[in-house]
């Protein structure tokens, strides 16, 4: 672990109940879930910022209900998405600065309308540019080109909220946990899901990661008894896991992080090393801190240097503490058996590509040269500006109030309305079709 120096401290964490990570980092900034009233609003930190974060930073400031869950773009450094309980999805440009105290806080370039009800997860797409996934507990997941502002694709044949999602090597297939205890994966440009499982039984959150540029599956869950489990997938033959692992009868959710070019698969934090369809457990790292979130910088932000093949990112209740993983060895050259090439953030595909048929793997670099930032991009979204809507204009302070009130309770109410209707209809038409499949 990192000296107190070294950690974010006197961070706002949100209280929100969601299962969510709560941070997210790149190699120039992280991003945490803000506890912020008057709406929903995340913050994002520099690097260079680490120590006491100062009251009355400029946060991202647009949802009207708390931000779920966040995500950088995975080929430019300055944008981020975001998903919250007002059904919005959210894309943002981030100055390179964090600016002073009480400076104006960040407007979102982009929101993505759509979703029927709280947005749970967002997910950037690992090969081609500006492709982004959203869940929702609307009961779909929907593939978004954000710079178009469009939706491209509708995932659905959920029956309860889904609890996690991951990409495999190329992004062509998607993996989803749900709380209905199964596993899907899904070939996300025909919308089918293309393999489906039952998976743990516990009533208790479940995660996924596809492990890298193998076929092979992880999740993590619990077990009637409330086990903490651990199984490993064929993604091509969901009948059985290939292997089980009771990992312990602690109550916290795993977190699955899988780290491709070493192959060890990380998690609240105990790694295992993955060779020939075996889970081989290395060590563990402890701590007195509980933690509420984690996240691990991408390989091109790591410090070579000093042999640091990976780097987390562990959330308490009020400050994100970096743990680095370090291979002792005394020699100045490149190691480069502990950093083989590794993912570059250049896109291998356009958006339109990947959507006509194209696949591509993920480019790759040497790390021998240390990481490199790049030039900032401004990103420019064509996604249609919300109309806005006239109406009388009230006269007294009454007025404004009752008007205000009026308008919110109408709108909230309609709003439910629809969306539990929309999941009405939806769960009933997929009983429709397994009552139908079980007969025929």
């Amino acid at each position: 672990a990192e000296k107190y120096e070294n950690c974010f401290d006197n961070v706002r964490i949100s209280t929100n109940a969601w299962d969510t990570n709560l941070v997210k980092v790149n190699p120039l900034f992280i991003a945490i879930n803000w506890n912020a009233g008057g709406g929903g609003a995340f913050a994002v930190i520099p690097h260079k910022n680490v120590g006491k974060i100062h009251d009355g930073i400029p946060l991202y400031r647009g949802h009207t209900a708390p931000v779920l869950d966040t995500d950088f773009a995975t080929f430019n450094d300055y944008v981020i998405a975001s998903g919250a309980e007002d059904t919005k999805v959210m894309i943002w440009n981030i100055p390179e600065e964090l600016g002073e105290p009480e400076s104006p806080d960040i407007e979102p370039v982009a929101k993505l309308n759509g979703h029927g009800r709280k947005v749970g997860h967002v997910l950037f797409h690992p090969v081609a540019d500006n492709i982004l996934a959203s869940s929702s507990a609307d009961l779909t997941l929907k593939l978004w080109d954000i710079e178009k502002g469009q939706e491209k694709q509708c995932l659905q044949g959920f029956v309860d909220f889904i609890q996690s999602m991951s990409w495999n090597y190329n992004g062509s297939l998607l993996a989803t946990t749900c709380r209905d205890k199964k596993l899907r994966i899904f070939d996300v440009r025909s919308g089918n899901v293309v393999q489906e499982a039952s998976s743990h039984q516990g009533i208790k959150g479940s995660r996924v990661a596809w492990l890298g540029d193998t076929d092979r599956i992880v999740t993590t869950g619990f077990s009637k008894m409330s086990d903490r489990q651990l199984y490993l997938w064929d993604s091509a033959n969901l009948d059985k896991p290939l292997k089980n692992i009771l990992v312990d009868t602690s109550s916290g959710v795993l977190m699955p992080f899988y780290d491709n070019d070493l192959k060890i698969l990380d998690g609240n934090i105990r790694y295992y090393e993955f060779e020939n369809d075996e889970l081989f457990f290395l060590s563990e790292y402890k701590s007195t801190e509980p933690q509420r979130g984690m996240a691990f910088m991408p390989k091109r932000g790591i410090n070579v240097s000093e042999c640091e093949i990976d780097r987390a990112y562990k959330v308490s209740n009020n400050s994100v503490e970096p743990i680095s993983f370090v291979v002792p060895r005394r020699s100045d050259a490149f190691q480069s058996d502990l950093f083989p090439p590794t993912l570059s953030g250049e896109p291998a595909l356009s958006a339109d590509e990947f959507f006509s048929g194209k696949n591509a793997n993920p480019k790759t670099i040497s790390l021998e040269n240390g990481f490199q930032a790049k030039e900032k991009k401004e990103f420019v979204s064509a996604a249609p500006k919300e109309e806005e809507t006239v109406s009388p204009t009230p006269k007294t302070e009454k007025e404004y109030q009752d008007a205000y009130h009026q308008l919110r309770q109408e709108n909230e109410d309609l709003r439910n309305q629809l969306a539990q209707r929309d999941v009405t209809i939806r769960a009933l038409t997929i009983q429709l079709e397994q009552l139908k499949a079980g007969s025929s």
